[in-house]
């Protein structure tokens, strides 16, 4: 998959490449990441990228030339229609959903703003749409770009050693995790869950769908708003006493 992004740091992509699952997806070609910095295309020697906002304030905003030029050449460069998005608090918030939707496409364009944003121009002239990773403010957008990407390549695949890693994922998706244990069967006076050393597969997977609507019930019930449950999961919310 062929990701552009817009960025004023270009670096800071190109450190994920020694990294992880993301390093060895771009290392092994599945993921490309190609930048284009804004100051690439500004035309003054200071090479000018922002400017103090109309109507005064603190801070200062991205220009409009020089992103739009630079969303443009990536358009150019991108090896099919690419949809643009802008990481922005003001997006929809990214969800597991949206990281299968984006490794299902051939390419996207990702805009990383600073400052105090982007001229809104550049949205409503060239955005698609914009994502949120969270309800708090970054420095820039890189970081949420990152997330975007390495949430949607590990769903490539091949990507991820083990694959029965992204099937189990998929059999709780909408879902928080089960608890995990490992060796050794007692530690800080705590026991690993007998069910789990019992070898029996059925028990185990019935478990870990139970803690996980459980888990999901106690720590993000606003996951479940709008949810249609199923019989198990009903079940399971009962046997936790939670419903």
């Amino acid at each position: 998959m062929w990701f552009g992004v817009v960025s004023l740091f270009p670096e800071m992509f190109e450190l994920a490449r020694g990294y992880g699952v993301l390093g060895r997806a771009m290392t092994a070609g599945s993921v490309i990441i190609e930048v284009f910095n804004p100051r690439t295309y500004t035309s003054d020697r200071h090479q000018s990228v922002d400017d103090r906002p109309y109507g005064g304030g603190p801070g200062m905003v991205m220009l409009y030339e020089p992103l739009v030029q630079a969303i443009e050449a990536a358009r150019t460069a991108a090896p099919s229609e690419a949809e643009v998005v802008y990481l922005s608090p003001q997006g929809q918030t990214f969800t597991q959903k949206d990281a299968r939707e984006v490794s299902n496409r051939e390419s996207m364009i990702l805009i990383c703003g600073r400052y105090e944003g982007i001229d809104q121009r550049v949205i409503e002239r060239v955005v698609d749409r914009q994502l949120s990773i969270g309800d708090y403010v970054l420095s820039g957008g890189e970081l949420a770009a990152l997330v975007v990407i390495d949430a949607a390549a590990r769903l490539l695949p091949g990507t991820v050693g083990n694959q029965a890693s992204i099937i189990e994922e998929s059999h709780l998706d909408g879902l928080l995790d089960y608890p995990q244990y490992t060796r050794p069967e007692i530690a800080g006076g705590l026991s690993v869950p007998a069910v789990l050393m019992s070898g029996d597969h059925n028990a185990i997977k019935a478990w870990r769908r139970d803690k996980a609507v459980e888990q999901t019930y106690r720590l993000r019930p606003e996951m479940l708003t709008g949810r249609k449950l199923t019989e198990e999961e009903r079940l399971a919310l009962a046997r936790a006493d939670l419903t």
